[in-house]
């Protein structure tokens, strides 16, 4: 079980906090901004807030992107109720813009931006959108410049992941990036994709100077599960390599790999063990604590089996976030028309079976728990195994790449690649499986797939998911009623609903501004 950091305790009191019924002259529906931010502590509580706020947007993240690739799908295919078909739209590529989680993810996201721009705004940080620069303009907060450029650039990380999500699910989405009044804020239209990188990529490659780059063995245990330089590169690399900038995505990749000292696990469970939380693997992770303190995570009761009892769970479990039989196929295990599948080790680790049914169900968040959906287990961003298999994928096929995705199945216990992987097509199918079974269930996938129509010259998103659709028909997506022919099906999947819809909310609350809608919705 992890300590009570700094980092959590701090968490904790916002929490608490809140629910208090305090008649002050400054309600909280009021801006306080100028009269809270004045001392050093004051904003590092404030930044502590920022992040305790991305478990919102991580609740709905999964619906987003692991039940849209082909890992993952709606449980129950048979059922009408509500929550499972809206489930089933995100499945099936048909949401409406007027769909729950699409909002909530997008709602939630902004929170963490919102507050994000109030710390940056008191640190005296001002973006120029457009030279995409900052300046650091004199404030009043009495602290030294480190502190205050540590603290900036935590919020910049925070920020740029945030837009970083939304810009893949959404595309050009609205650029705040200072505090704007609800009346201002009806004045902004959507900004283009460019204009979101590029305050993605100044937020980045600033925090990468502003932030500390001690190396993992020296970071402070008050300051661990906070951003820090090596996370600013990962991330910037991320993006680089999103934007196909293979290059500048490398050298930064490069620089972690050599200098962070970040590593690999000795085993895969280790990554993800409650007794080994802020290993030397994770970069950046989404925390979590147990104790009935309002910040435990539900993941572990969300993707246990439906009506399981206590077998599986305190509390039983809601079935969501179904693994696919492909996906359960591919990590072996198996004997298939004679052939044996052999057992992908990490398998054990992100996925089970429960009852005479043998359900599948992901394993990967599921500790013990007293109170129901108040798990201990935090969910990875940005993980070292990462870094290798993005410098992979940097450096296209060579051996150099082969060897940095045979440390990868050397660390799951795996074979190295064979000798078959000799050339570009073999190499991109290699690293997009390794990737998939890698990080399986990590909400990385989706994103993965869509960035291969840029970086890969075999692989589509489209293609991946239309395949997905015809493996998983029979079984699966025949049993809804009415059924959808599979050909119907696969017709969903086309490059505008790469994108997700605009929350039609925003669209229908501007009296100012006519939104424009993503294509296809």
């Amino acid at each position: 079980m992890k300590k009570l950091s700094n980092y959590i305790i701090l968490a904790c009191l916002i929490s608490l906090c809140s629910c208090k019924k305090i008649i002050d002259l400054y309600p909280e529906s009021n801006p306080t901004t100028d009269t809270y931010y004045t001392t050093s502590d004051e904003v590092q509580t404030a930044l502590i807030g920022c992040y305790s706020l991305l478990q919102k947007p991580m609740y709905y993240e999964w619906q987003l992107t692991e039940l849209r690739s082909d890992n993952t799908k709606m449980g129950v295919p048979t059922s009408s109720s509500t929550t499972n078909r809206d489930l089933s739209d995100l499945d099936e590529f048909i949401p409406s813009p007027g769909h729950s989680a699409v909002y909530n993810y997008w709602l939630n996201t902004y929170n963490v931006i919102r507050n994000a721009n109030t710390i940056l705004k008191n640190l005296g940080v001002a973006y120029d959108p457009s030279a995409g620069t900052f300046t650091l303009n004199t404030i009043t907060i009495k602290m030294s410049d480190s502190l205050r450029k540590q603290y900036a650039g935590e919020a910049m990380v925070l920020r740029a992941n945030a837009y970083f999500n939304l810009v893949r699910l959404y595309g050009g989405v609205f650029l705040l990036y200072q505090p704007v009044t609800a009346e201002a804020a009806k004045q902004i239209n959507r900004s283009s994709v460019a204009d979101i990188y590029k305050l993605i990529v100044a937020d980045l490659t600033a925090a990468t100077t502003y932030c500390s780059a001690l190396k993992f063995s020296q970071i402070p245990t008050a300051t661990i599960g906070r951003v820090n330089a090596w996370v600013a590169k990962g991330l910037l690399a991320k993006v680089q390599l999103t934007l196909n900038n293979k290059t500048a995505a490398a050298a930064l990749l490069q620089d972690i790999i050599s200098n962070s000292g970040y590593s690999l696990q000795s085993t895969y469970a280790n990554v993800f063990s409650i007794s080994n939380e802020m290993n030397s693997e994770i970069l950046f992770t989404v925390r979590y604590k147990a104790g009935n303190l309002g910040l435990g995570s539900s993941f572990g009761n969300d993707f246990a089996p439906l009506n399981s009892g206590t077998a599986v769970i305190n509390g039983s479990g809601l079935g969501l976030n179904y693994p696919t039989n492909d996906i359960d196929t591919t990590m072996g295990g198996y004997t298939s028309g004679g052939t044996v599948i052999p057992l992908d080790p990490r398998k054990a680790t992100c996925m089970s079976v429960y009852g005479v049914s043998k359900q599948l169900y992901v394993k990967k968040y599921l500790s013990p728990v007293v109170s129901i959906n108040d798990g201990e287990s935090d969910w990875p961003v940005l993980r070292y195994a990462d870094i290798l298999l993005m410098l992979a994928e940097a450096q296209g096929y060579s051996p150099s790449s082969i060897a940095l995705i045979n440390q990868v199945r050397t660390r799951a216990g795996l074979t190295a690649l064979p000798a078959t992987v000799n050339n570009t097509a073999a190499f991109e199918q290699a690293l997009a499986n390794e990737r998939r079974l890698e990080f399986a269930f990590e909400n990385q996938r989706w994103f993965d797939l869509v960035r291969y129509n840029t970086t890969m010259t075999t692989i589509t998103a489209e293609q991946t998911i239309k395949n997905h659709f015809a493996k998983e028909f029979a079984n699966h997506y025949s049993q809804y009623s009415p059924v959808v022919p599979l050909a119907t099906l696969q017709s969903y999947v086309t490059h505008d609903k790469l994108l997700l819809p605009i929350p039609q909310h925003e669209i229908d609350t501007n009296s100012q501004l006519t939104i424009p809608q993503n294509p296809g919705y």
